[in-house]
This record gives structure tokens, sequence and C-alpha cells, in this order.
């Protein structure tokens, strides 16, 4: 999609401002009272877990959505690219050009018009070639269609101009509709998760094109790399204890510091409030016992004497209930934090050991590893290469057509695999406690090692009530992690574990990676997650030739 609040780009003068907009879905709010300016300036990205409005703020600032309240000053032009594409769409990849970069090329007819009209002596023809020339630079349109071509390229796009659109795969749409946004030098782009669908040296270039462009930018994305590598402002939609968004500087370390001490500072009020109502429950409970049992005054005593005191506890009793009930707790719950459980292991001895695999058609080169305590590898290569294929060889699930993989009877292994398979009918908490059972009488897990779901910090109690089928895929996944560590294994094998997670579980997941005392093996396409973990030894596929790699 896009859209033009202004025929010509205003260039400095830009600006998108939100005030105070709220965005109700039935009588949810999933904007609340939000204020975010955008200047030419401007790098900003959106983040939070799924269903938090992260989409629906980048719709209310290109205003393809009225908000509820509040209000959005827009100056300047915008290029928007949505998460979702028309696979319908009859255009030719040329057409998408040629709309994309419609106003340049309408400037330079003009222009061209105007050189006649000069060359001819029309009347006013020099004023009207000097407008046009003005508008023609104020676009840059001689260079327009240039800047798209390079980015078709870059972006190993179709650059065939016949070719219908709706005749390529999704991801060849999206790169050809991105490319001309990036050509279209609008003064603010807006973008969807715009990492979908691209490749390493794709990524590297729209990274750059962010970074570099003279115009604002406003992206919706979970990629970390990319947070890191351009964001400059990170607006969080996540929960807070007002319910309302907050905005970090200093780009995503500042956002990860930023939103660390926003948590401990709810968890210490919250713990303040819930402290504070205690107090007051244990003075009510004090005050009812003392006036069931404490006043009775011993034998002799006169009525009058009985009967002032029992009026006195009882008002203590109403003085310490309205107490109670006048104090609200204000601040909601604070989210749950990841608890990665204790991987005991034991040293000396190989946990897993992989020799001389492979697999006809999906592992090609012979690959060796060897895993022991505290060992660490990561699998790389591109889509083909057999990186799940290798993890499900070490981790039992495929035999190899050559080699053999060798596992003490002992070791525990936790095998999270890039598909989920869980039971869509039954309730999240049932399948956890009916696994944790079972491996528990199997003996395969101590009782005392045994790990609650809640203790894991992944899944809120309202999310284990329900059905499987019912749940997020971020949630499926958290309960495909829980399941994984349910068994305390001492060697993790670890499949894209970042896809559908939340930005601060990948943080926490990561650091706990680092510090386990489990042997951990990662296969990912998670470039954040493959700079933490670059010091970890590795091992490349695409270039694999058969080498042992003890780690």
């Amino acid at each position: 999609m896009h859209t033009a609040t202004h025929p010509v780009p205003a260039r400095a003068r830009a600006q998108l401002i939100a005030s105070d907009v709220s965005v109700l879905r039935g009588v949810t709010p999933v904007l609340s009272h939000a204020d975010l300016t955008v200047t030419p300036a401007s790098r900003v990205a959106i983040v939070g877990e799924n269903g938090r409005g992260k989409s629906t703020l980048l719709h209310v600032l290109a205003g393809t959505l009225t908000p509820d309240s509040g209000t959005v000053q827009r100056i300047g032009t915008i290029g928007v690219a949505e998460q979702e594409m028309d696979a319908s769409d009859q255009r030719t990849v040329g057409q998408a050009i040629a709309e994309a970069i419609a106003e340049p090329l309408a400037a330079l007819a003009r222009l061209d018009a105007a050189s006649h009209a000069l060359v001819d002596g029309t009347a006013d023809a020099e004023a009207e070639y000097a407008s046009a020339l003005e508008h023609a630079e104020a676009l840059d349109a001689w260079d327009a269609e240039r800047r798209v071509r390079i980015a078709l390229e870059a972006l190993d796009a179709e650059t065939d101009t016949t070719r219908p659109l709706a005749e390529l795969s999704v991801g060849q749409r999206y790169r050809v509709r991105l490319a001309c946004l990036l050509g279209a030098d609008d003064d603010f782009l807006l973008l969807d998760e715009p990492t979908n669908h691209l490749d390493r040296s794709g990524l590297e270039f729209l990274t750059a094109q962010l970074r570099s462009r003279n115009g604002g930018v406003v992206v919706v994305s979970h990629d970390r790399a990319l947070l890191s590598d351009f964001a400059e402002t990170i607006v969080d939609l996540d929960p807070t204890p007002d319910e309302r968004l907050r905005v970090y500087g200093n780009g995503y370390l500042g956002y990860r510091e930023g939103r660390l001490a926003e948590r401990e500072r709810w968890e210490q009020e919250y713990d303040k409030q819930q402290a504070e109502r205690a107090r007051l429950q244990d003075s009510l409970s004090a005050a009812q016992n003392r006036l069931v049992s404490g006043w009775r005054p011993e034998k002799g005593t006169n009525k009058h004497g009985r009967a002032t005191r029992a009026g006195g506890l009882v008002q203590n009793v109403h003085r310490r209930r309205e107490a109670l009930e006048a104090h609200a707790i204000t601040v909601p719950e604070p989210p749950q934090v990841f608890r990665f459980p204790e991987l005991r292991t034991r040293t000396g001895a190989a946990l897993l050991s992989v020799e001389n695999v492979s697999v006809t058609e999906r592992l090609r080169s012979p690959v060796s590893f060897s895993l022991s305590h505290r060992g660490r590898l990561v699998v790389t290569g591109p889509n083909g290469t057999g990186k799940s294929t290798l993890l499900k060889v070490a981790g039992g699930d495929l035999a190899p057509d050559t080699g053999v993989v060798r596992k003490p009877r002992t070791t525990r292994l936790g095998f999270l695999r890039q598909e989920s398979d869980l039971p869509p009918e039954r309730r999240a908490s049932e399948v956890y406690e009916t696994y944790l059972d079972a491996l528990v009488a199997a003996g395969i897990v101590p009782s005392s090692d045994a790990v609650g779901v809640s203790q894991l910090g992944l899944l809120k109690p309202r999310e284990l009530s329900k059905r499987v089928g019912e749940l997020s895929m971020g949630q499926q996944r958290r309960l495909d992690l829980a399941l994984v560590l349910a068994a305390r294994p001492h060697v993790l094998l670890l499949d894209e574990p970042t896809n559908h997670l939340s930005i601060a579980l990948v943080d926490e997941l990561t650091e706990a990676l680092g510090a386990t005392q489990a042997a951990v093996v990662v296969s990912s396409h998670d470039r954040q997650l493959l700079r933490d973990v670059a010091d970890w030894p590795s091992i490349d596929l695409s270039a694999m030739a058969g080498s042992a790699v003890p780690v």
C-alpha cells in the first residue's frame, strides 16, 4: 500500500504527530492515550507481543485507521508496507514500479513539456519551466527509476517488468513492493515486519537504507538485529502498570535497560501495595478475634462496663474493615519472569557423540561432534543444507544413513523442534502435568527435581487453563519450551528456538543458555542470537566437509 498526504515531499517540514490516541477493539483497549512524534530524522521501532496493537499504531500513523479518540497530524508523503499482500494483484512489475514513482515520472513529463514550450516561445513558458524544474528537483525525479532498480537487484526481487505480480511467490511480491517503496523516497516509510522474505544480503541492504534515507522511518519488527542496527527510538507496547506505551531512547540497549528498570519499579510498587493490604488484613483479623474473645470482662464487672468495652471493639473492627476496603490495589500484577531451571550435568564423560552421520538428500556431508559438560555448538547454513535434519538425527527422531549417534543411557535429552506437535483439544496445564507425571513415574526425573509449570514463568494461569488450540503461536511455543525443560535435560537441542517468542523472553533465554551447565546445540537464522553466541564453536553445513568438532 502507498499513501500520500501531500503531493510533494515536505522534507524538513515533514512530521507525524499522534496525540492522546486511543483505539478500542469492541470494548477492549488496544491503544490507550498514545503520544508519538516522528520527524524526518526519526528511526523508530515498535515492539510488543502479538495482539498488543503494533500494526494498529502503524495504521493510525498512516491515516488508514481513525482512532476512537485523539488526533494525528500528518505533513508530508507516506509510504506503507503491511505484512499481508493481495495475491490477486493483476498489475505487472513494471506497472507497480510506475505507480510507486508516479509523481517523479509526472514531474519529468511536465518538465519535458515545459522545455518544449520554452523553445517555442509560448507565453509564461519561463515561469512554468522554473516551476516544473523546482518540482522535479524536490522529488529527485531523475533518480527515481534508478533507485527502484537498485533496490530490486539488492533485494533479489523480480526485475522483469512484464511479469504479472500474481504469478510471483509471496516473497517475490513482497520484495518488489519493498523495492518500490525504497525507491519512491517518501518523507516517511512505515513498514510492518519488513525482514520477512529477505535473505542476508537483502537484510543488510534494507538496514543500510533505513539508516541512511532522508526521511523518517517507523518499523514494526521482532528482528532484534534490525532493532539493534537501525532503531534510535523504541516504542514498547507490552503491558505497563498504567497500560500506556513506553518510549525509550538510546536504541536497543536503552530499551533493554529501560524495560528492566520499569519492571523493577513495577514489582517494588506491587509488592509494597500487597504488603500494606496484608498488614490491614492482619489488623482486621486481630480486631475480630478480640471482639470474639478478648473483650469478655471478669465475673462481677458491671453491665455498663461490659457494654462500653464491647462497643469500642466493634468500632475498632469497623474502622479496620473500612481501611481495608479503602485500600485499593491500583498496580496490576507485574509480568512473569522466565526462570530457567538448574540443569546439572556430570563432568568428564561425553554426554552426546555424533560420528560421521549423513542422510541421503538431506544431510549430504558427514558430520561429527561431541558434547560434554557445558558444551556449546551452533549449527548454521542456508535453508536446505540439513540443519534440522542434523538435530533430528542427534535427538533420535531420524536414523542416519551413515554414521552413529552415541548417548549414555543416563543422559537426559531435551529437543525443542522447529514445528510444534501439541494436542489442540487438551488443556495446556493437562499436557504439561501428564508429561511431567510420566517422567517421574518412569524414573527419568526424580520427584525431588520435578518442576511445576508455574515455576518456569512461561505461561500465566489463565493461559494454562486454555486448550492448546486456543493459545497463540507464541504461547504454544512457550509450552513446547516448558515441556523440554520439564525433563531437566543434560543436553538441549534447540531448532530455531526464538521463533514466535517475545523479545523479552528471547533475551532471557539467551542469557540462560550461556550460563547453564547443560550442553546446548542451537540451530538458528536469528541474526541477533547468532551474534550473542558468536564465541560458541560452530558448524557451517554449507561448508561442511566431514570434519569433527569436539565441544
